[in-house]
């Protein structure tokens, strides 16, 4: 090795000396002249290059997407960054809001909800800007799913609104005092068996189609309308479902029983019913003339009043006003009720179907809301 000579150490130590950072790493610079140029004392300085910027935080991602339709409200909503959240810095928000947790996951934030979003419900998230302010923020959109059919048709059969049994796969029992596991159920129905109750009429069970709307369904609404008051009209509104849900949740089971009806116009014309899978009920009764028949097919009763006046105009004009009890309508005008009539069995009335007096006071009762009546042809 070559040794330095002391001349050239003297002339380090009097140099102008600058550390700084480049883009090779630490870099050393030595000015001033070497002895054998100047024998004039160096100065040595030391330069410090401004130190490199924080990255700044930047959005990545929010799930669900924005636009995104048909989303499980169970499930929860993360917001994704380049970055961890800093602490105290604004958490995103949700419109509307509903209880819950934001919790950190590495980069994201994920909201974990208490119990969700509604079926159908338009939901907003929105991300504070860089000023952490909500108004300069980025703003997402989705739109929650509708709940299940099948869901539907699970819970009315274990309220006892169906004339069947519904009974879950082990281990896919939904917890009945959580609103959360009710909820996300009602999005994701747990597998089961329906089990069909026997003793009624075999037509009964045609209008059955497990998981699609049917109307079956539509009487089994009604009847649970009927029982929390609410308008009998066989939808499952969102009103509905979140009394259903409730009633899932706390046990409040149907406790009018099931019934169906047949009035059959076959001479001589008779009214049946069953209820709760045997045949309790058969009467005499009248149905309408040709010139006002009562309706063909299968409808729920959907309203009832122990006493009426009914009101109307005759086939010949003439008005009418007529006092009448146990009124229990099943389609439009039509009824079930008593009038007084000097006989029963054969085509009287104006579209009703007519019962002797006590007979209608024994039907009443086992004529609940939702109960399909079947009138058959001539």
């Amino acid at each position: 090795m070559r040794s330095i000579s002391r001349a050239t150490v003297a002339w380090a130590s009097g140099a102008v000396i600058a550390v700084g950072a480049g883009t090779a790493g630490i870099y050393l610079a030595v000015t001033g002249s070497h002895p054998a140029q100047s024998a004039s004392p160096a100065r040595v300085a030391v330069r410090h290059e401004p130190a490199s910027r924080p990255t700044p935080l930047r959005l990545l991602s929010v799930s669900p997407a924005n636009g995104s339709r048909g989303v499980d409200g169970a499930d929860g909503v993360t917001v994704t960054f380049n970055k961890p959240l800093p602490p105290g810095a604004s958490l995103p928000q949700l419109s509307p809001d509903i209880a819950g947790t934001w919790q950190q996951d590495g980069d994201s934030v994920v909201f974990v909800p208490q119990a969700g979003f509604t079926a159908g419900t338009r939901v907003t998230v929105t991300v504070p800007g860089a000023d952490g302010t909500v108004s300069s923020g980025y703003k997402s959109t989705f739109t929650t799913a509708s709940y299940s059919v099948l869901r539907l048709q699970e819970l009315l059969a274990q309220l006892g609104y169906l004339p069947m049994t519904w009974t879950p796969a082990p281990g896919a029992a939904v917890p009945a005092s959580s609103a959360a596991a009710q909820l996300a159920a009602a999005y994701d129905p747990p597998a089961g068996t329906f089990h069909l109750q026997g003793g009624y009429p075999s037509e009964l069970y045609s209008f059955w189609q497990q998981g699609s709307a049917n109307l079956l369904d539509t009487g089994a609404i009604t009847g649970f309308e009927g029982d929390h008051e609410m308008t009998t009209d066989g939808v499952a509104s969102p009103q509905v479902w979140a009394a259903l849900l409730t009633a899932a949740e706390t046990g409040q089971d149907n406790t009018q029983g099931y019934s169906y009806a047949v009035a059959s116009q076959n001479l001589p014309e008779t009214l049946t019913i069953w209820h709760d899978g045997r045949e309790v009920f058969s009467s005499p009764t009248n149905t309408g003339i040709a010139e006002a028949p009562t309706p063909v097919g299968t409808f729920p009763v959907y309203l009832k009043l122990p006493y009426q006046v009914m009101t109307g105009y005759n086939p010949d004009g003439s008005y009418y006003a007529d006092p009448v009890q146990w009124v229990s309508y099943f389609s439009g005008g039509s009824a079930v009720h008593y009038i007084a009539r000097g006989s029963y069995g054969w085509p009287q009335s104006l579209g009703c179907v007519e019962l002797p007096y006590t007979a209608a006071e024994q039907a009443y009762p086992i004529l609940p809301y939702g109960t399909l009546v079947t009138v058959t042809p001539e």
